[in-house]
């Protein structure tokens, strides 16, 4: 039997609204839910394609949700196009196809996080100098964000290593030297030491962190500062990190955490949402639960079946996972999230808050010694989502 290739009157007259636009409406009809969406996407590029200009930089992040809108909405082959069109038409073309003044554009997040999006259209001739306006970028969060990182984690880290049994190069004398006082020998001038305190170096990690990230397109800048923090947490020999990257297909991108660049042009930014499987395979890895943090980053937009995402993340609770979701990572920590899911998760046990690159050491450092981190966001004036009522099991 061939397919019906017929669509009743309502849907042909929905389509010819969404191909004529905004000023066929009359005409045609109003448009709702999904519909409306596309609508805008579309009115965006074909119909205001003047009035959204400006560039790439701080004043345009709603560039870089609606290079990610195309990805939900339209087939591969479409997105192509469109996103080419939107190189002419939202002239970003000169930005894009001209090293030269690539080169002179301020470098941020918002910035990097288009550029990344449009990544598979940028010309061959310009890739290069994206590449090395992403590095720029990198290399400057690297610099501001690293000693903070590494000072928060490394002192609970170190903290959590103390043992009494420790190896010559592994003494902490200053402690050592105050436990025993009281077998001070003034006529010798020695002291007997008969207890103590060290720094053991394991040769396996203290701590599993997996950092499971979602790439759509609202979460470029989330992304970019995930991808640092990965790199940072990864140069750390007592932590195991592990960067997933998700929208609706999952990638373990563990590999190239050592380079922040490689990861991000290893993206792929924009698209739907679907969380279960993700947080299927982030479970999938872990294999000492009792000492793994889990952090989620994503806005819970899900396309999916979220019920089944909130099995998985009770299920890790339960196992002794530390999980924590930060609705953003970024500058502005404002996110716009599915405020029902939020409440969803935070009510079986996983605290939910966005949270600014600056504060993200301090709140893993709460993690890692096993403390309230909904309580830690409280005391620093992060909003928490709050539960609607405590959830034993989802």
């Amino acid at each position: 039997m061939t397919q019906d290739i017929y669509v009743d009157e309502e849907e042909r007259v929905r389509r010819w609204r969404l191909i004529l636009g905004k000023s066929a409406e009359e005409s045609t009809c109003a448009l709702s839910g999904v519909s409306s969406k596309i609508d805008a996407v579309l009115q965006a590029l074909y119909e205001d394609g003047g009035s959204r200009r400006g560039g790439l930089g701080a004043s345009q992040p709603a560039v870089q949700r609606w290079l990610g809108d195309i990805r939900t909405y339209f087939p591969k082959s479409v997105v192509r196009v469109m996103q080419r069109d939107a190189l002419e038409r939202l002239h970003l073309t000169s930005m894009l196809t001209e090293p030269e003044i690539l080169e002179t554009l301020e470098v941020d997040v918002n910035l990097v996080a288009t550029l990344l999006t449009l990544s598979n259209v940028i010309p061959e001739r310009t890739k290069e100098t994206a590449r090395a306006v992403v590095r720029k970028l990198v290399d400057h969060l690297m610099k501001r964000l690293k000693t903070n990182t590494i000072s928060s984690v490394q002192g609970v880290l170190n903290r959590s290593t103390r043992t009494n049994r420790p190896r010559m190069n592994e003494l902490d004398f200053k402690r050592t030297i105050k436990l025993n006082l009281q077998n001070w020998d003034a006529k010798t001038q020695t002291l007997f030491a008969d207890r103590f305190v060290g720094y053991g170096r394991k040769r396996r990690s203290l701590r599993d962190v997996v950092l499971c990230v979602d790439q759509s397109g609202s979460m470029g800048r989330s992304v970019v500062y995930s991808s640092i923090f990965a790199a940072v947490l990864g140069s750390m020999p007592a932590l195991s990190t592990r960067l997933i990257l998700f929208d609706t297909s999952v990638v373990d991108i563990t590999e190239k955490v050592s380079d922040p660049v490689d990861v991000l042009f290893g993206a792929q930014l924009g698209g739907g949402t679907d969380i279960t499987p993700a947080l299927a395979y982030a479970r999938s890895t872990m294999t000492s639960p009792n000492k793994t943090i889990f952090v989620l980053v994503s806005d819970l937009e899900d396309g999916g079946n979220f019920e089944n995402a909130l099995r998985i993340a009770y299920d890790m609770t339960a196992s002794g996972v530390n999980c924590v979701c930060l609705l953003a990572l970024d500058d502005e920590g404002k996110p716009s999230y599915d405020v029902r899911n939020a409440v969803k998760l935070t009510s079986i046990g996983v605290p939910t808050f966005a949270c600014t690159p600056d504060l993200f050491p301090e709140m893993l450092a709460e993690a890692i010694n096993k403390r309230d981190v909904g309580q830690w966001a409280s005391r620093n004036g992060i909003p928490a989502i709050a539960p609607a009522e405590r959830a034993d099991q989802p």
